[in-house]
């Protein structure tokens, strides 16, 4: 798999299992989303093994083994759930469904982790927060703008080490290329897919609380507009939203189906970091007219100007963290109540959005 969609992105990174072979065992169920590819790598180079795999089409499954040929093909999700042996369900469903396949997931005893969005509707999350609560399972979601690039790892990095003192605003802009006639249908249906914010906002919303500290966050302003896909008029194009959290750090974020061809990548996706001591600015995928790569993290601060490129040198520690979270029931690699919030605010976000028209 290589970084040409954003659909279709699906990382790969040196492996650093954090338990042998077995002993950590999951399954995927549910195809729609090509995330579900790097969710998989993640958790197999952190040394998850990966049992089974379910999906009603059977052509999703054969692509998905060709990939993951050890896996087997399951005749029905109960296959799976009634086996003690997986500990984890991994799902990309559409994202009205994820919730809950997560919920049946729980209820069989497995902990469960979603690709994002992880919720349509706040009713939906009342029911994911309630059968965590009741079960001490995981639901857990894959915020794959953060926890599979290296840049934004390195630059969490950064931030922990004071390289830039008190972060105080977090800017982050997140275009992806549409390649329409490659989506499928629950894509322009937005009771399926949950609108702009809800989706594709979900990363710019994770980033902001994790960068920042803010525990919660309130959504001052929000606007959705479908600027240039009048044949399908439920599709959201644009998106663009201001938080002010609750540690009086201030977000904005921007995300579009705008991408034009001739960029190197599926999306220039960028985040910068203003500090009371400097900036960062983490250009994820490309660095537009220098460098097809990507990763590139730029810091200024007292000490000067520096630039790192990090592809291959940092990793992705949150999928041997989640792993070994779910062994030792512990929150190292994310917390609930996080993943959580982040979830609650795109929802609420997209409820309040005025429609530009």
């Amino acid at each position: 798999m290589q970084k040409t969609d954003g659909m279709n992105y699906a990382p790969k990174g040196k492996p650093k299992p954090v338990c042998k072979e077995g002993e950590f065992v999951f399954a995927a169920i549910a195809l729609d989303h090509g995330h579900i590819y790097g969710m998989c790598n993640g958790l197999t180079e952190a040394g998850a093994t990966l049992k089974y795999v379910y999906d009603p089409d059977p052509a999703k499954v054969e692509n998905f083994l060709k990939v993951y040929p050890n896996a087997k093909a399951a005749a029905s999700e109960e296959e799976i759930f009634n086996d003690p042996e997986v500990k984890l369900i991994a799902g990309a469903a559409v994202p009205s469904e994820r919730c809950a396949l997560g919920l049946r997931a729980m209820d069989h005893g497995k902990d469960y982790f979603t690709d994002k969005s992880p919720f349509t509707t706040m009713e939906q999350l009342e029911a994911a927060k309630k059968k965590a609560a009741e079960t001490g399972l995981k639901y857990y979601v894959y915020y794959s703008e953060r926890l599979h690039v290296e840049g934004a790892v390195f630059a969490g990095e950064l931030i922990n080490q004071g390289a830039i003192g008190k972060v105080l605003q977090v800017i982050g802009l997140g275009p992806h290329r549409l390649n329409k006639k490659d989506r499928p249908e629950w894509f322009f249906q937005k009771d399926k897919y949950g609108g702009i914010l809800c989706d594709i906002g979900s990363h710019q919303i994770e980033q902001y609380l994790y960068f920042s500290g803010a525990k919660d966050a309130t959504v001052v302003s929000s606007e959705v507009a479908n600027y240039g896909n009048p044949d399908t008029p439920e599709l959201e194009d644009f998106g663009h939203a201001n938080l002010l959290g609750d540690n009086g750090t201030t977000n904005y974020f921007r995300i579009d189906w705008f991408t034009p061809d001739g960029l190197g990548t599926w999306g220039d996706g960028r985040t910068m970091i203003l500090g009371t001591e400097g900036y960062i600015e983490i250009r994820k995928y490309i660095d537009i007219a220098r460098d097809n790569k990507g990763d590139n993290v730029y810091l200024v601060n007292k000490d000067g100007e520096k630039r790192y490129s990090v592809t291959g040198e940092i990793g992705f520690p949150f999928f041997g963290e989640f792993i070994l979270d779910c062994i030792n029931r512990t929150e190292n690699s994310m917390t609930q109540e996080h993943a959580f919030k982040a979830a609650e605010l795109c929802l609420i976000a997209q409820e309040k959005a005025v429609k530009i028209k």
